[in-house]
């Protein structure tokens, strides 16, 4: 017979989101190394909060939900907020019961902001890769640095000069008319007034130019892991100097080396290189003047083939980045917190990587 269209609210629920979620649903292996990175986080974030007072939102959880928003693309705070009230997979990668009650929007970010603060990022992602190189996952000899431009949460109408006459009164404070013809604007006479830091840039001849951010990685050359990240100024020379900072925290005494395009031919950051003991394996740039800084003693080796092969899995990592975790438009303003957006991004990243690289294949 057929079943009636009736909907019975029960007074009590003995079902637990864990019984909900299959054993082998993907969010569990992902949880499984969330859960111990974490339980090494557990003293820094002791040290970040008081002793008494109102307990707030535990920083696990925190961490939990900020990483589903990139796992999921949720391009507001107050979006997963909606999505995990009714959804019982998010509550159960958060922690939370299914009769727990979700935050305020404006609550799980005034809370977060705490962990932004911190330097709770870099850790997380020292700590993942950490994980990874335990389980034979990551090279600690071959390496490729790159950088991109992240856009930054600012219009060019933001985009006035430092110092001059005051403008005029604009014909609609919400959206003001404003004409830049033949006014010369640059980096060092105009600044955005809504995100001071952010810096006209462009990805090359004939590109537009954008409010920017560079957002620069290190990626070990056996899986595509991410190492390190920084976020710079978008200055011109920010690639290059990113990626010294990043070579220098490369751990142990080996001789590594360190794959990288055209950009990064230049003698300055090839003598950098060799200066701490990286082997430069850069693409030749051989319509520069001058010549390239990469000469026959580098290019005549086969591991100068394979980097250059190697290398282009970069992209990868900045195309996940812009397109999965939403970070081709920032959302946060400021160096520091767009840094802190970034580095987490890259942890989870590694995250699903390390997953995919762990997981048996299921036999045909």
């Amino acid at each position: 017979m057929r079943g009636e269209d009736h909907q019975q609210s029960h007074v009590f629920s003995y079902l637990s989101p864990e019984e909900r979620v299959r054993p082998d649903h993907p969010l569990r292996a992902i949880r499984e190394m969330v859960d111990v990175v974490l339980s090494q986080l557990s003293r820094r974030f002791d040290s970040m909060y008081a002793k008494v007072g109102r307990p707030s939102i535990a920083p696990e959880k925190l961490l939990r939900a900020q990483l589903l928003q990139m796992l999921y693309s949720i391009r507001s705070e107050r979006l997963l907020m909606e999505e995990m009230d009714y959804n019982l997979l998010f509550r159960w990668f958060v922690g939370l019961n299914a009769d727990d009650p979700v935050w305020d929007a404006t609550t799980f970010t005034k809370n977060r902001d705490r962990l932004l603060e911190a330097d709770i990022a870099k850790e997380f992602l020292a700590e993942v890769v950490a994980q990874a190189r335990l389980r034979g996952l990551t090279s600690d000899e071959h390496f490729t640095v790159d950088g991109t431009l992240l856009e930054a949460w600012a219009g060019h109408k933001s985009y006035q000069a430092k110092e001059g006459k005051p403008p005029s009164p604009p014909d609609d404070p919400g959206n003001p008319t404003v004409n830049f013809r033949g006014e010369r604007r640059s980096n060092d006479t105009h600044q955005s007034t809504t995100d001071p830091e952010a810096m006209m840039a462009r990805k090359g001849p004939g590109k537009e130019s954008k409010l920017s951010y560079s957002g620069n990685l290190l990626m070990e050359n056996r899986n595509g892991l991410i190492v390190s990240a920084e976020v710079f100024l978008a200055n011109g020379t920010a690639e290059r100097d990113a990626a010294l900072v990043m070579l220098e925290q490369i751990p142990g005494v080996k001789q590594v080396t360190v794959a990288g395009d055209k950009g990064f031919d230049t003698r300055n950051f090839v003598a950098e290189c060799r200066h701490l003991g990286v082997t430069p394996h850069v693409a030749q740039n051989l319509g520069r003047n001058g010549g390239s800084a990469i000469d026959g003693r580098t290019t005549r080796h086969t591991g100068y083939g394979v980097s250059q092969k190697k290398r282009k899995r970069i992209e990868e990592c900045f195309g996940w980045l812009k397109t999965v975790a939403l970070l081709r438009k920032l959302r946060h303003r400021g160096v520091c917190k767009v840094d802190w957006i970034f580095g987490f991004a890259c942890a989870v990243y590694n995250l699903v990587r390390m997953r995919n690289l762990t997981t048996p294949v299921p036999a045909v």
